[in-house]
């Protein structure tokens, strides 16, 4: 039996049989339309793949290949669909839909007008919003080291350097720079904290002001610079308005064409209820 088992004409018989099973269970007859037919058109694109990859065309066995290779998924494409096998299948399911919203998106002018580029620009501002940009000086103060004294020291500080004395001389070891230039709000945020952050950007260009308390600590901050936040001018980033432009275009598109589907269809859904009880 073992030798039988390993003559190729016992396993054409065997493939032969799950084939004839897999038939009767899905109850395929093959597909309703049994010609594939490979234009003109399908081997130029197969041709034009092949020299995008390789940067050069195909040669004549490779494009008879490349043309198999396009029958072969045709023939097992329509089998499997013939089957079934694409139902339930969340990754086949959500591939379907995403070809679905490309054809809505194809739908969208890739070149809006420069009037239509203005008025999104105008009407979405708050978009294109430039963060305010800040450089300050600091002096570190740990309260791990100085403990209750900290406060006391905070206010000492804060006098030395009102009449000019050092940054460099006076605080703690810091593993940030001592020095920060043109730095956003949400860079110091992430550096130092929100309230550190939105702190700095109210204080006084100039002086040395403290302390300003911060996730490590205390510190003696002076702002040297500030440059409010504000929206810039047009054409300085038009490039950017046209993507977000046609990135908000392509998503009501999608939306309208959902919109209209599904108003094609009943929806019933069942009661939900509460959150489910993860506990069992």
């Amino acid at each position: 039996m073992k030798k039988w088992l390993r003559e190729p004409l016992a396993h054409f018989l065997i493939i032969g049989a799950l084939l004839f099973v897999i038939g009767g269970l899905f109850g395929s007859s093959g597909p309703a339309d049994a010609t594939i037919t490979v234009s003109e058109t399908t081997i130029a694109r197969l041709a034009q793949l092949f020299a995008q990859q390789w940067q050069r065309p195909p040669t004549r066995e490779e494009l008879d290949s490349l043309v198999e290779q396009h029958v072969r998924e045709e023939v097992l494409y329509r089998e499997a669909i013939a089957m079934g096998l694409d139902r339930n299948d969340t990754i086949v399911r959500r591939r379907v839909v995403q070809k679905l919203e490309f054809l809505s998106q194809d739908l969208v002018d890739e070149n809006p007008s420069e009037t239509e580029l203005r008025t999104f620009f105008t009407e979405n501002s708050d978009r294109f919003l430039e963060p305010a940009i800040i450089s300050f000086e600091h002096v570190y103060l740990n309260p791990d080291d100085r403990g209750d004294a900290v406060e006391g020291d905070a206010a000492r500080t804060l006098e030395q350097l009102s009449r000019g004395a050092d940054a460099t001389e006076l605080g703690d070891t810091f593993l940030l720079p001592n020095v920060l230039v043109e730095r956003s709000q949400r860079e110091l945020a992430g550096l130092f904290g929100t309230e550190f952050a939105a702190t700095l950007g109210q204080l006084e260009v100039g002086p040395w002001i403290g302390p300003v308390l911060s996730g490590y600590g205390m510190h003696i901050v002076r702002i040297a610079a500030r440059e409010e936040a504000h929206v810039p001018e047009f054409a300085t980033v038009r490039d950017n308005v046209r993507v977000e432009y046609l990135t908000v275009a392509r998503r009501d598109a999608d939306e309208l064409m959902y919109e209209d589907l599904r108003s094609r269809y009943r929806i019933d859904i069942a009661d939900i209820g509460g959150p489910a009880d993860t506990s069992q």
